[in-house]
């Protein structure tokens, strides 16, 4: 039996302060032009969401990193394969699921000649709340899977953490349900191959509460 866990809280991107437009197509269009917060300076692209605009399902992640920068494609490195991968193995499916970020715009620093990820602050998170609320509304999902610390932040604020409530689906009060899990880019950070595999598992189990959700 799937559990929910009610709230009398509202997170920053499923509130109503956010972007208007008829269509997906539009709002990508306006994305574009994005100058909300200083990080559209240094990345090469906007990378806005992807996916079917009747998706049951939306994943939402940090950022882009650096191949999706480059591609202006979201989860096309090498976490967005891993997760793939792992919703092949939980039996759900990826044309169904409408992938996008908190952050739409690419955070780095350098070290030599290398772009390496540097994790978006509250305030750029909260101003690319402004997109992301708007593709809920216009998607309105049955179900939102919040990958990570900056993904559950901006969908829920600080009362959720992710280690400690992982797995479990989230009903904000009058908002669509969201499932609790890490992002995929965690496992890739595990050198130990028995941790990194009870990890791989342990997400597995996540995702394939998504099926649970849609079968009731």
């Amino acid at each position: 039996m799937l559990e929910k866990l009610p709230l009398s809280i509202t997170g920053p991107s499923l509130a109503r302060d956010h972007a208007e437009a008829a269509t997906l197509d539009d709002l990508r269009r306006d994305a574009d032009a994005c100058m909300r917060c200083d990080l559209y300076r240094d990345a090469t692209h906007l990378v806005f969401g992807e996916g079917p605009q009747n998706a049951e399902i939306v994943l939402v992640g940090e950022q882009p990193g650096d191949k999706e920068d480059l591609a202006g494609k979201p989860f096309v490195g090498p976490a967005g394969r891993l997760l793939d991968q792992c919703l092949e193995e939980a039996d759900v499916d990826r044309g169904r699921c409408y992938v996008t970020n908190a952050v739409k715009h690419f955070k780095y620093q350098m070290r030599g000649k290398k772009r390496l990820h540097a994790r978006p602050n509250a305030g750029e998170v909260q101003r690319c709340a402004w997109w992301l609320g708007a593709e809920l509304e216009l998607l309105k999902p049955r179900l939102v899977v919040a990958l990570g610390a900056t993904a559950v932040s901006s969908l829920l604020g600080s009362k959720i953490k992710v280690m400690r409530d992982r797995g479990h689906i989230i009903r904000p009060a009058g908002e669509v349900d969201i499932l609790v899990t890490i992002h995929p880019s965690a496992l890739l950070r595990i050198r130990e191959p028995d941790e990194k595999e009870r990890s791989r598992l342990a997400f597995i189990r996540d995702l394939k509460k998504i099926r649970s959700f849609l079968r009731h």
